[in-house]
């Protein structure tokens, strides 16, 4: 088998949460370099998803909706199983982080990072079952990539609790689904994304040269680093991985032995 059949989407559907900026957009880009046909993104401002489907080509399908609860996710799905009867692909990268002091932390800021973070993929995942079903063959599965974070893998200093907690659970929930589905000829892995530029990681787009100096590797991440990633286990090369989540960070959560100048290079 050639790297070709290995590691190309050509004809593929994809959707892609929160895929108008940051993680999501670089997912997007990999996987129109990788031959997707479609790549569906979604998210809440209509004029940021309407931006970078411009941007990226006639191949990227934009659609606006709140995730955050399950009526706005079953309006997705909806919309989604109104256009294709199939979906390939299933990128939950849809997040929030919220950090307040520990005496000060508000319920609305835990419920709002728990919900995106750990209800959505779920019942998103849930409600597109049938058409990512259709898709998956044994030689072919469909595959759903669940995007965590280095922080649900390590702690940091920071005051973001449910944003720990939250990716930290979704890992787990990785494993879980990944048992349930394996047997529809559906795949679930993750991915956990360490130092990447972007509005979430402020820290990482203003402060590079700081953040930098707590990875291994010595830079923050770009857009090939994710997209390779998710194009690994979105492919052919990756179906022999199953709920596994793989962190993508230069080596912060397992090849770092000093603790430097600490700057939590997650940004968070």
């Amino acid at each position: 088998m050639n790297l070709k059949d290995l590691f190309g989407l050509e004809g593929k559907v994809a959707l892609v949460t929160g895929g108008s900026r940051g993680i999501g957009k670089m997912i997007v880009e990999g996987l129109l370099e990788a031959g997707c046909a479609k790549v569906y993104i979604v998210a809440r401002k209509k004029e940021q998803v309407d931006a970078t489907a411009a941007e990226l080509g006639d191949k990227v399908i934009g659609m606006t909706g709140d995730l955050s609860q399950l009526d706005g996710i079953q309006q997705l799905a909806d919309d989604l199983a109104a256009r294709e009867d199939k979906l390939d692909l299933l990128v939950n990268n849809a997040g929030a982080a919220w950090g307040e002091p520990f005496k000060d932390f508000s319920e609305a800021g835990w419920d709002r990072t728990m919900d995106l973070n750990v209800k959505t993929p779920f019942f998103l995942t849930q409600k597109l079952h049938g058409l990512l079903k259709a898709a998956g063959t044994p030689e072919r599965p469909a595959k759903v990539l669940m995007i965590a974070s280095i922080d649900g893998m390590k702690s940091n200093p920071w005051p973001t609790y449910p944003y720990q907690a939250s990716k930290a659970g979704l890992i787990h929930l990785t494993r879980r689904m990944a048992a349930e589905l394996v047997g529809d000829n559906i795949i679930v892995n993750g991915i956990g994304p360490g130092a990447f530029p972007s509005e979430m990681n402020k820290a990482a787009r203003d402060q590079e040269e700081l953040v930098k100096r707590s990875i291994p590797s010595r830079r923050v991440g770009v857009t090939e680093d994710m997209a390779a990633g998710a194009i690994y286990l979105l492919s052919r090369a990756g179906d022999y991985v199953v709920g596994t989540t793989i962190p993508i960070d230069g080596g912060v959560v397992n090849a770092n032995i000093g603790a430097g100048n600490f700057v939590d290079p997650s940004g968070q």
